[in-house]
């Protein structure tokens, strides 16, 4: 059982930088395959970027190649999202998503989910 505790977001111009993180409660965090998705309204949950237990291998999807970075801190139980060069469509709510194996596009493959923060680009 892991519990994730999300924080970073807020309102930003377009062309902005933010920095999300989330913090993992236990002593297992490195077990788990970390990933971040988003959801705007009416819209399904999508996938943003993931990484591995080890932070080694990472992966985007492709609207936010070039702009966001995932990265983890395994000694502080912490993921984070930088993301760079904010666009209005960006706009959503960013969840942070454990998973007890292997990284993964899905949203169904996360078991653990934080509560969300709210992401607003303004144009």
């Amino acid at each position: 059982q892991v519990q994730l505790v999300e924080s970073g977001g807020g309102l930003v111009q377009a062309g902005g930088s933010l920095r999300l993180s989330c913090a993992a409660s236990g002593r297992t965090f490195s077990s788990y395959a970390m990933g971040w998705f988003r959801q705007a309204p009416g819209k399904e949950r999508e996938f943003v970027a993931a990484i591995s237990r080890s932070g080694i291998n990472k992966e985007y999807a492709d609207p936010v190649k070039g702009r966001f970075t995932i990265s983890r801190d395994n000694a502080k139980n912490t993921v984070y999202l930088q993301m760079n060069t904010l666009k209005p469509e960006d706009t959503a709510v960013y969840y942070c998503a454990a998973r007890n194996l292997f990284r993964s596009r899905s949203p169904s493959d996360y078991n653990y989910w934080g509560q969300g923060t709210q992401v607003t680009v303004s144009s």
